[in-house]
């Protein structure tokens, strides 16, 4: 069983509907014992990354999200709440990924929100298996204003204007994705089948 943590700020049909087309069980929850008993653990995310970081430790899920030894996939904002920090609030987050969050800087030539399609590169196949039959410079779909660093958690980058950022990181059984694989066609399929095989 799945479980897609409930913490007000996630794009939660979206990923059920994903699951829903892989035939997966899923159960979407706010329970900490539900989601210790878990196989695969999502963190979705939509919105402000302090608003998120209070909205997790109003539920107290905080300790639970970093006590899990299972495989847990953070997406968009949820992957930057895992991060060290964010500028967005100025909040300090999870720390699970070597990781800080800062908001893109004004760039004539990309425009803020970084929205749409854009490719993935520099896909790390050895360290995970997230990207299993996903060829580098795929695109994926970005919605957000805030970028994950590059660090040695990054396991993808992409490229908006300047800025070479994370689109994807790992750490031990935490996975992350800045990217919406929910709403990146036959690739984020992929992707979130990889997770779910792992």
């Amino acid at each position: 069983m799945i479980a897609i943590i409930d913490y007000k700020c996630g794009n939660l049909r979206s990923v059920e509907n994903a699951l829903d087309r892989l035939g997966c069980e899923y159960k979407l929850t706010a329970d900490p014992a539900e989601i210790i008993a878990a196989d695969k653990v999502i963190l979705p995310g939509v919105g402000n990354a302090a608003e998120a970081m209070a909205n997790l430790e109003a539920t107290g899920l905080i300790p639970v999200i970093k006590s899990l030894r299972r495989p847990v996939l953070g997406i968009c904002v949820g992957l930057q709440i895992m991060c060290r920090d964010s500028e967005e609030g100025n909040v300090k987050c999870l720390g699970i990924f070597d990781s800080h969050v800062r908001r893109f800087p004004a760039d004539p030539e990309a425009k803020v929100p970084h929205m749409g399609w854009n490719q993935i590169g520099n896909l790390n196949l050895g360290k995970c298996k997230l990207f299993n039959d996903v060829p580098s410079g795929s695109f994926v779909y970005f919605v957000h204003s805030y970028y994950p660093t590059l660090c040695q958690d990054t396991i993808a980058t992409c490229r908006h204007g300047q800025m070479l950022f994370s689109a994807a990181l790992k750490y031990e059984n935490y996975y992350g994705t800045q990217f919406h694989p929910e709403k990146s066609g036959d690739i984020g399929e992929q992707i979130i089948r990889n997770f779910v095989n792992l």
